[in-house]
């Protein structure tokens, strides 16, 4: 597995564990970019994790053929 497909499976993974605490009312992605007091990190994480999944789906899909 190379580097960057690491880096997004990483990535991808923290976006579907912040999901699951979303389920129980914690928004730990709002909850870092309210305590830097910079709410546009929010979006760039979100930005990176939907990348991120469409990357390894995308890998995922490759690998089948």
């Amino acid at each position: 597995m190379d580097t960057l497909t690491k880096v997004a499976v990483v990535i991808a993974n923290i976006g579907a564990i912040n999901w699951g605490l979303v389920a129980i009312n914690f928004n730990l992605v709002e909850w870092l970019a309210n305590l830097v007091s910079l709410p546009i990190l929010a979006t760039v994480i979100y930005a990176l994790v939907g990348i991120s999944g469409i990357y390894c789906l995308a890998k995922l899909i490759m690998n089948k053929k």
